[in-house]
């Protein structure tokens, strides 16, 4: 869904002094046409319909209606970057200075991601080599003592003491 924004909104947005007729020129010499178009009849009738009104009537109004001109997101960005008021400037500053903190937090992000995929590949190649261990000591290895057979209980683990070659996990 496209968000458009009339000439008519724009010129008092950026403060023109001379309305829309700024708004035209700036387009004529410097907008893409991909960014500014004229609503034909069936947008025009959808507008009526969201916003719950009833077309106004030529004849009634008086003069003759021409179809508004508007504007995408992209054109009002590009509108003001060309306009030469102090608010389409300020407002031109802005949407730079978003641009640059979007990007720093999108290259922010991607380092703390790229950080989380090599911990997690990490964590992932420890867990397969506890794994691993856990395997080896299944069956012989488990044993369950009760009350009254510590005698037993010392006796294996002196067996499992002498039989260690290099390191003892003991769960």
């Amino acid at each position: 869904m496209r968000h458009l924004v009339a000439t008519r909104d724009l010129a008092k947005l950026y403060e023109c002094k001379n309305g829309t007729k700024d708004i035209n020129k700036a387009v004529k010499r410097n907008i893409a046409e991909e960014f500014y178009f004229k609503l034909n009849e069936k947008d025009i009738e959808d507008l009526w319909f969201q916003i719950g009104t009833k077309k106004i009537n030529v004849e009634t109004r008086g003069g003759r209606f021409k179809n508004p001109h508007v504007f995408t997101e992209q054109g009002v960005a590009m509108l003001s970057s060309v306009l030469h008021t102090k608010k389409a400037i300020k407002t031109s500053i802005q949407i730079i200075n978003a641009f640059v903190a979007m990007r720093h937090y999108i290259g922010d992000s991607l380092n703390r991601i790229a950080n989380i995929e090599i911990k997690v590949l990490e964590h992932d190649n420890d867990i397969k080599l506890l794994q691993e261990c856990f395997d080896n000591f299944k069956g012989e290895n488990n044993h369950i003592y009760f009350k009254g057979e510590i005698y037993d209980a010392y006796s294996l683990l002196l067996d499992i003491l002498n039989k260690a070659k290099k390191e003892i996990i003991i769960i």
